[in-house]
C-alpha cells in the first residue's frame, strides 16, 4: 500500500476541541495496530509548515466543529496536494451549515421538521414559534448551543452569555418521539441506533459522558420504518456529496404509535471516533472493528472528489 505515513489532524481551535483529541487519539492508536507509521498533529493556525513538515501520505481529519468540518481545512489540504478522509470541500462547507443543507434535501423532498432562520433581536418581541421549538447555532456540531423551549421557558439567546455563534439562529419545531441515528460508510449504509438520553435531550454530556445515555442497536423501531430511514440517510449523504463516513440524525414520532414518522435534522461529515461514539459502534454490530474502520478511511481517503 502506497499511503503508509498518516497525519491524524485533531484538537484544533472550535468549541468541539476536547472530543477531537480524543477522536484523534484513539484513531492514531489504532491506525499505528494497523501497521501504519502515524503522525499525531495538534491542529493550530500554523497546520500547513506542520504539514509541510511532517510530509504524511494522507491526512486522516480527526477535527470537529470550524474550520475542522467546514471545508477549510479540507480545501488547504486540496491546495497541499494531500488526500485527506472524509468528505470534500463542497459537502463540509454544505454539512455544516444547517440551513442550506436544508435547503437541498427539502427540494429532493425528504422530510425536515418546519423551521427558519432569525436573528437574535427577533426573540425580544416574544416567542418566534409556536412551544415547544428548538433553538440551534447554524453551523455547530455535538449538540453546542442546542437549547429546547418549551411553555413557559424564557430562554433568549441574545441574553445568553454563553451564547457565541453568531447575530442569527436556526428555529425549529421540536419533535417528540425518539432519537435515530444512521451511520453510512462511503455508497452503503451500516445501521440505525436508538440513543435514549436520561437528561431532557441528547446534548453535550450526554454524548460524551459515560452513563447518561443508553444505546440501542439496532434501532427497535417497526422494520418498514428502519429500512425507510437508511434508505433516506444514504440519500442526505449522496445529495450533499458526502464521501467516506457521516453519521445523520433523526428524529422519530411514534407518539400516536407505530409506524410514526421521522424527521431527518442534520449530518455530520467528521463523526466522533471516541469511546462513546456512534458510528464505531454501529460498525462493530456489522462486524467492523475499530481497526478495520479506521483503515478503510484511510484508503478512502482523497483530493478533488
Amino acid at each position: 500500500m502506497s499511503k503508509q505515513h498518516v497525519a491524524v489532524l485533531m484538537g484544533g481551535w472550535s468549541s468541539e476541541r476536547e472530543v477531537s483529541l480524543t477522536s484523534g487519539r484513539a484513531c492514531a492508536k489504532a491506525l499505528r495496530e494497523e501497521g501504519f507509521a502515524v503522525s499525531e498533529i495538534d491542529v493550530g493556525r500554523d497546520i500547513a509548515e506542520q504539514l509541510a513538515k511532517v510530509r504524511p501520505d494522507v491526512a486522516f481529519n480527526a477535527l470537529h466543529g470550524p474550520f475542522g468540518e467546514d471545508g477549510c481545512v479540507q480545501g488547504l489540504l486540496e491546495v497541499m496536494g494531500i488526500p485527506y478522509t472524509h468528505s470534500g470541500v463542497m459537502a463540509s462547507a454544505l454539512a455544516m451549515n444547517k440551513p442550506m443543507a436544508k435547503d437541498i434535501w427539502r427540494s429532493h423532498g425528504l422530510p425536515l421538521a418546519e423551521g427558519k432562520v432569525v436573528h437574535r433581536s427577533a426573540f425580544l418581541a416574544g416567542p418566534v414559534m409556536q412551544h415547544p421549538y428548538v433553538i440551534k447555532p447554524l453551523n455547530e456540531g455535538s449538540s453546542v448551543g442546542v437549547h429546547i423551549v418549551f411553555e413557559n421557558d424564557n430562554y433568549q439567546p441574545q441574553d445568553d452569555a454563553d451564547w457565541k455563534f453568531g447575530e442569527h439562529v436556526l428555529v425549529e419545531r421540536y419533535i417528540p418521539g425518539r432519537e435515530i441515528q444512521v451511520a453510512v460508510l462511503g455508497d452503503r449504509v451500516l445501521g440505525a441506533i436508538e440513543i435514549r438520553a436520561h437528561g431532557r435531550f441528547y446534548d453535550y454530556e450526554a454524548k460524551y459522558t459515560d452513563g447518561k445515555a443508553t444505546h440501542l442497536m439496532p434501532a427497535p423501531v417497526h422494520r418498514d420504518v428502519y429500512d425507510e430511514i437508511c434508505v433516506q440517510a444514504l440519500k442526505a449523504h449522496q445529495l450533499l456529496g458526502c464521501r467516506g463516513a457521516t453519521r445523520s440524525d433523526w428524529r422519530y414520532d411514534d407518539t400516536a404509535g407505530e409506524p410514526g414518522r421521522f424527521y431527518l435534522l442534520e449530518i455530520n461529515t467528521q463523526p466522533g471516533m471516541t469511546p462513546l461514539s456512534l458510528v464505531p459502534e454501529i460498525a462493530a454490530h456489522g462486524g467492523i472493528s475499530f481497526g478495520q474502520l479506521v483503515r478503510w478511511m484511510v484508503e478512502d481517503a482523497s483530493c478533488g472528489r
